[in-house]
């Protein structure tokens, strides 16, 4: 099951109804984008992250449990994942995707945790 990657983690600073649309988005490596838009819906939260000239101008969607920290004073997000990782997931067109369950099983199997006995996860 993958409902628990699309939920916020309680550490990551996450106020439920704030806007972080325009935030900056930086990977464990660097900095991949900005929030294009965001849902903060119980079980189906996630930023979708305009990417700009790093891939090209694509977007990505992450799960919301990718998110370890928010800083609202900085407008910054940032995620536990390198850019690496982001940039080979299953691509995402937003008319396409939002809505479909499909992916969302997809991408949520993608970026959940796999630890190797018990360790930390691999990213």
């Amino acid at each position: 099951m993958t409902e628990h990657v699309w939920s916020y983690k309680s550490t990551s600073g996450h106020l439920a109804g704030g806007d972080l649309i325009g935030y900056k988005v930086e990977a464990i490596d660097g900095d991949i984008g900005k929030v294009d838009k965001h849902s903060d819906e119980a079980g189906d939260a996630y930023p979708v992250v305009d990417t700009g000239v790093w891939i090209f101008g694509k977007e990505v969607l992450l799960p919301a449990s990718t998110v370890i920290q928010i800083d609202s004073e900085k407008k910054k997000i940032f995620v536990d994942r390198s850019k690496e990782h982001i940039k080979n997931a299953p691509e995402f067109h937003r008319d396409k995707h939002l809505g479909d369950a499909g992916y969302r099983e997809e991408l949520g199997t993608y970026y959940r945790p796999v630890t190797p006995a018990g360790g930390q996860p691999i990213v």
